[in-house]
């Protein structure tokens, strides 16, 4: 019997042999990825005798041409109701439009952690000499920072209104044809981030966090994170974690938690990788950092993220690159992204067997050199095939 997932007093969940389960198919090449990760998802999940009960909403431009409305209400309804969900990639305009979906959806259900693990699958294609090396977890702020939309645009009566306020009550002298931004940084959504990423860490046998801020700049936002950081270190964590300064760098068995600036550390994963764990980041630089790591294991088209609210149990485990509206319906896009939130979600749900399954069949597919055609044109040798049939090949090898 389907049944849906729900939070327990003790703060984990629930879930049954049979979940239900909202999804959104997703825009652009949506229509071909999902399918083709569904298929695999349901083929691991029936190896452990367990079955999804999927439910879809709507969003994006399915939503649109079929309600009238991008991001209908009932689809935040549902996902709030059912806890967990995944979705294919939104569209979302550059320069003008609506704000993105994705950015609504993680602050309408305060999805506070955008969880983005990077790591190499043996045999992907990389630009770099040692992607072995690369094995990090982003912890990125998800409802701060410039993505709180705080702006006013350039001309109007609301920016020069907030021109004028800003050189009246502080000094400030701004340009006269300028658009404007708040970036807000808090005390509570800064500790809550830090929080989950050394429990992370705690529970999944990692030795370091890194702080990344811009806080040589920004000494208010991204040095105030930096610093209420260390806090929930000290005042919460101090038996089983410590700070660099409050241990020369000598931690023990403890984990080591440190910072590092935003941009000395877009360096460093490229040279050091092997340096970096656990990283907890503000909104921006995690957005940089998550993309330009996962070029360094494959590129975007098979990076996973997961949108998480560890106190409500609400989790929404997305495709992290756009829709390609090019591509969309000539079954040809990787379906990695997608496939590994769903691997993200099963371990989130407990089904780590299953999701372990998958990673292994996946890697011998791609050993195999059985891929779509992103991978197919950086490898000699390799067999092109359809989304569908690396859908088909990697289900085989479960």
């Amino acid at each position: 019997m389907a049944d849906k997932i729900t939070m327990q007093a003790d703060g984990t969940l629930a879930v049954s042999d049979e979940p239900i389960i909202p999804y959104i198919e997703g825009d652009g090449t949506g229509v071909d990825i999902w399918p083709a990760a569904q298929k695999v998802l349901d083929a691991a999940a029936a190896k452990y005798s367990k079955r999804i009960v999927w439910k879809e909403v709507l969003a994006g431009e399915k939503a649109f041409n079929e309600v009238g409305d991008w991001l209908p209400q009932e689809t935040v309804d549902v996902f709030r109701e059912y806890l967990i969900g995944i979705k294919g990639p939104l569209t979302t305009p550059v320069g003008g439009g609506f704000r993105s979906l994705n950015v609504a959806l993680r602050q309408l259900l305060d999805l506070y952690v955008c969880l983005r693990p990077v790591r190499w699958f043996e045999g992907v294609p990389s630009p770099v000499k040692r992607p072995d090396l690369v094995d990090m977890v982003i912890f990125r702020e998800n409802t701060e920072d410039i993505y709180a939309g705080l702006e006013v645009q350039e001309g109007t009566p609301e920016a020069k209104r907030m021109i004028q306020l800003l050189h009246d009550e502080f000094g400030w002298d701004i340009r006269s044809d300028s658009g404007v931004g708040i970036k807000p940084v808090s005390e509570t959504g800064s500790k809550r981030l830090v929080r989950a990423a050394v429990k992370y860490a705690l529970n999944h046998g990692r030795k370091s966090v890194t702080i990344v801020h811009k806080g040589n700049i920004q000494k208010f936002t991204e040095g105030a994170f930096r610093n209420w950081g260390y806090e929930v270190v000290r005042d919460e964590f101090a038996d089983v974690a410590v700070g660099w300064d409050d241990c020369d760098g000598k931690p023990g068995d403890k984990i080591l938690v440190k910072d590092a600036i935003a941009d000395i550390t877009l360096q460093q994963v490229l040279t050091r990788p092997d340096e970096f764990d656990v990283i907890a980041t503000t909104n921006l630089n995690g957005d940089y950092l998550s993309d330009a790591l996962a070029a360094q294991v494959g590129g975007i088209g098979i990076a996973p993220g997961a949108n998480i609210n560890y106190v409500t149990g609400h989790g929404i485990f997305e495709a992290t690159h756009g829709t390609a509206p090019k591509y969309a319906g000539l079954d040809k896009v990787n379906p990695g992204s997608v496939l590994l939130s769903g691997v993200m979600m099963f371990e989130h749900l407990g089904w780590t067997e299953a999701a372990a399954d998958i990673v292994t069949a996946m890697e011998a597919t791609i050993a195999d050199k059985i891929v779509t055609y992103d991978f197919a044109r950086q490898m000699q040798g390799a067999t092109e095939v359809k989304t569908s049939e690396f859908a088909s090949a990697i289900v085989d090898r479960l």
